[in-house]
């Protein structure tokens, strides 16, 4: 059995991120700034390099921020949300104003043209709005209109409630697609295509038109959704690794890898598995990093 645990994102000093994160979402560290443990650094190919964490929660879910020395490529210039590279973490508010309010000091780098906007019921009726961190990693905050997705989180305490998922854009939909439902064993819950000026807005793109799919792992968690835009097409094909600033995970808990990779082996040219077999880590598809650590 394996289960979403929580995400990762290589960033350049863990000391702006902190202050980003804790002051503008209501993150708070679960321990101070700390060596990657050996079989991760292994597995992700950094055991070369001094590899530093910072693991963070909000709710009940945990974000660990990387920084690496030396160093990898830094974040691309310009980005959008059409890029490959794309990997945002959703955050349920209570208020969208007092959350808005409480990030603006933090001057966040927009995504979203005009604010938060509301989509239409087809789409959802979510008010959501997109922005960056200091990195470049995107965010999104959203209010959920009702239903079970507002239910999940009724009682979570606070303006930021937890993350809700994490979207990846994808060129090849149907090979991620395989690749999650097959050896990551997620479930496709929904599917639906994004357009409109809304969707426009929210994106900051020109007349967008997206495939957006939402997949349940085997064990209550966050979800995972793909994006796959139609239009515009993305003409970006960066290869990026752990080290990195574009480079995000996703961290699956599995109680056997051995047992994982021997039936559901990723076809990955970059998997690694350490040699004490507590952590492994692949690129998806589309280039996309998945950490998997025993538990």
């Amino acid at each position: 059995m394996r289960a979403l645990i929580g995400f990762g994102r290589t960033v350049a000093d863990l000391a702006v991120t902190e202050a980003f994160y804790r002051d503008g979402l209501g993150f708070a560290r679960i321990a101070p700034p700390e060596p990657l443990p050996p079989a991760q650094a292994e597995a992700m190919g950094l055991g070369d390099r001094r590899a530093t964490q910072l693991r963070m929660r909000l709710g009940a879910q945990t974000v660990t921020f990387l920084t690496v020395d030396p160093p990898g490529a830094p974040y691309p210039a310009d980005p959008a949300a059409t890029d490959p590279f794309f990997q945002h973490l959703a955050i349920p508010v209570r208020d969208m104003a007092a959350a808005m309010a409480q990030l603006a000091p933090l001057s966040p780098i927009p995504i979203s043209r005009g604010g938060p906007q509301r989509l239409p019921e087809s789409t959802g009726g979510v008010t959501a709005y997109k922005f960056r961190d200091p990195d470049g990693h995107p965010l999104e905050l959203i209010v959920f209109p009702g239903g079970p997705p507002a239910d999940r989180w009724r009682e979570a305490p606070g303006l930021f409630l937890g993350i809700d998922h994490s979207a990846i854009t994808v060129t090849d939909l149907e090979a991620t697609l395989a690749f999650l439902t097959g050896p990551l064993g997620l479930t496709l819950a929904e599917r639906g295509l994004n357009q409109g000026p809304e969707q426009a807005r929210l994106d900051g793109l020109d007349d967008p038109q997206v495939d957006v799919l939402a997949l349940e792992p085997p064990e209550p968690a966050p979800h995972v959704e793909l994006l796959h835009y139609r239009v515009p097409a993305t003409e970006r094909r960066l290869v990026f690794g752990p080290a990195d600033r574009a480079a995000t995970r996703y961290v699956f808990g599995a109680t056997d890898l051995d047992r994982l990779f021997a039936t559901d082996r990723p076809e990955s040219p970059r998997l690694r598995i350490s040699a004490d077999r507590t952590a492994a880590y692949c690129s998806g598809p589309g280039g996309h990093g998945f950490l998997f650590l025993r538990n």
